[in-house]
């Protein structure tokens, strides 16, 4: 994901762009997710970030490119959803840059609203929140 990214922003994995590390995605307060094809194959990703007792923020959702239109990334970010609901988080929070518009009309197809700038992601021009 990060990887892919580079074309459209340079590196995000810098830092001055908010954390996603392993940290992060741990237990207690964190969790990354993979799903798989009926191969077993992994097809997508994305992790949960504690930002504080109530909010959590959804981070480095990616799916395969030969799957993105059919509906993956709607599905993973409903499990991340769920996964941050499971660990006790009211409120969602996810950000997108300009350059990804796609994923900005998703999130607020998926009920995120318009937030301030929650976390200083210089890469961003989108946040947004949504009630667990």
């Amino acid at each position: 994901m990060v990887t892919e990214m580079a074309p459209l922003y340079g590196r995000i994995d810098v830092p001055e762009a908010p954390s996603a590390s392993a940290r992060d995605f741990s237990p207690p307060g964190g969790v990354f997710l993979v799903g798989y094809d009926d191969d077993g194959r992994p097809v997508c990703g994305g992790g949960v970030k504690r930002l504080d007792d109530r909010a959590a923020e959804i981070k480095r959702m990616y799916v395969l490119p030969e799957l993105r239109g059919r509906g993956v990334a709607g599905q993973l970010l409903v499990a991340l959803e769920d996964a941050a609901r499971s660990l006790g988080y009211t409120i969602a929070r996810l950000d997108t840059g300009a350059k990804q518009p796609w994923a900005e009309r998703m999130y607020r197809d998926a009920g995120y609203r318009a937030v301030g700038n929650f976390n200083d992601n210089p890469f961003a021009s989108f946040w947004g929140e949504k009630a667990l």
